[in-house]
């Protein structure tokens, strides 16, 4: 359900950058380039300063590991080095786009940011920033500003009056809490208001908006829908990250999710958004890799394609610690023993002694392309990928080592970055 028809009659009528200036900015590219975290680290600094409430909006986790401002210098230098085209970056600005969306990033906003920016700029290449180079990239920010307006315009115009949509955020209530394994618990949302839900696309998350006791700022965070559409409820499964991972602090909102929120209350949520999602206008093959956590949006893929797609070959990986902290072990393995044209495989890294005794799992150790090869067919299919960024390093370059082509290989991060390439 791409809407890159849309995408392209922004493009064509978003106003163009005066050539002088795009020399200008072209020109400067490179000092931005060099100094794009400095710069975005002191934005986010000035930002905070002069508007202390757009904590409520930004993620301040991702602040303290320095994912976002990483994430923000990537996606300014990539604007802008194809401002002139913008279509070439097409994937990046609905990512960005929908994120947005799903926040309620509005486009009174972006001046506010723009002036931070530019400021930071200033104050981090000092007198190579000129008053006609500010001016240059002022003009240039304009230009992408008013590309991710019209884009988001055309979103939020989507979600609200889609049957069942609705615009900002709605309140819904947890109708069930079931826990998964020792660390992921499932939460089952129904609208408060009994409304019919929206069709989400397999693969697509929501936005929890989170107003925590003792917690200055209200919290947003994104959870993967880990169940079909066309139920009468929306299903996040959210893992309890109560100890550093990857050089992020213990997760504020997956803890006290699992510890403050039970059957009745209410959790304000906004439509469903996001980029990567199962392409249900194919049948040819679809293997879905996950690590961890990582397979709640390869959850809803997998329910969707065997309700919808019965005859569409599906292989399931699913790499874990063990069998402690493996969600939906027994509902995968029931689904692959129902239908002939589903395989399920499960690799741990460190089985327990139980796993072993009972054969538990399919291999020891890391996923690897010789073993995917060896369950496998061949690299014809649609790759769908997600988990822990050093997971999904490893499958990115054994797919492209295995020669599979690029457009058949589709994933999703969990946090700020969008490219796997960055990281």
């Amino acid at each position: 359900m791409s809407e890159n028809y849309v995408w392209q009659d922004v493009l064509q009528t978003v106003k163009k950058l005066d050539p002088k200036k795009l020399e200008i900015v072209k020109a400067t590219l490179p000092a931005v380039q060099q100094h794009g975290e400095a710069i975005t680290r002191r934005f986010y600094q000035r930002l905070f300063e002069s508007h202390p409430e757009l904590q409520n909006v930004f993620n301040m986790t991702h602040q303290k590991t320095g994912h976002q401002p990483k994430a923000l210098a990537d996606a300014v230098y990539a604007a802008a080095a194809n401002i002139e085209d913008m279509s070439n970056i097409m994937p990046a600005l609905e990512r960005i786009g929908q994120k947005h969306r799903s926040m309620q990033i509005k486009p009174e906003q972006y001046p506010i940011v723009g002036e931070n920016l530019l400021r930071a700029i200033k104050e981090i290449l000092g007198d190579a920033a000129t008053e006609e180079v500010i001016d240059a990239w002022a003009d240039a920010y304009e230009v992408i500003a008013d590309v991710f307006i019209r884009m988001e315009n055309e979103l939020y115009k989507t979600a609200e009056n889609q049957p069942g949509g609705w615009a900002g955020f709605k309140d819904f209530k947890i109708s069930n809490k079931i826990e998964e394994s020792e660390v992921i618990t499932s939460f089952y949302l129904k609208p408060k208001d009994g409304a019919e839900l929206p069709r989400f696309i397999p693969g697509q998350y929501i936005t929890l908006h989170i107003d925590i006791p003792e917690e200055k700022y209200i919290h947003q965070r994104q959870y993967s829908l880990s169940d079909r559409p066309g139920t009468d409820y929306f299903r996040i499964s959210v893992k309890r990250e109560d100890a550093p991972v990857d050089g992020a602090p213990p997760g504020v909102v997956s803890t006290d999710l699992h510890q403050l929120f039970n059957e009745g209350d209410t959790l304000p949520i906004s439509a469903p958004a996001g980029d990567f999602y199962l392409d249900m206008e194919s049948d040819t093959p679809v293997i879905l890799i996950s690590g961890g956590v990582g397979l709640t949006p390869m959850m809803s893929m997998l329910n969707t394609l065997v309700h919808e797609q019965p005859n569409r070959k599906v292989y399931w990986i699913h790499a874990a610690q063990n069998s402690k902290v493996h969600a939906f072990k027994e509902h995968v393995q029931e689904v692959a023993s129902k239908s002939e044209n589903v395989k399920a495989f499960t690799i741990y890294d460190s089985p327990t002694d139980e796993d072993r005794k009972n054969n538990q799992f399919d291999k020891e150790g890391y996923i690897t392309l010789e073993w995917l090869q060896s369950v496998l067919p061949s690299n014809e299919g649609q790759f769908y990928f997600c988990g822990p960024t050093p997971f999904m390093k490893a499958v990115n370059s054994a797919l492209k080592e295995w020669g599979v082509s690029e457009e058949n290989i589709r994933y999703e991060f969990f946090g700020s970055f969008g490219n796997i390439e960055s990281v």
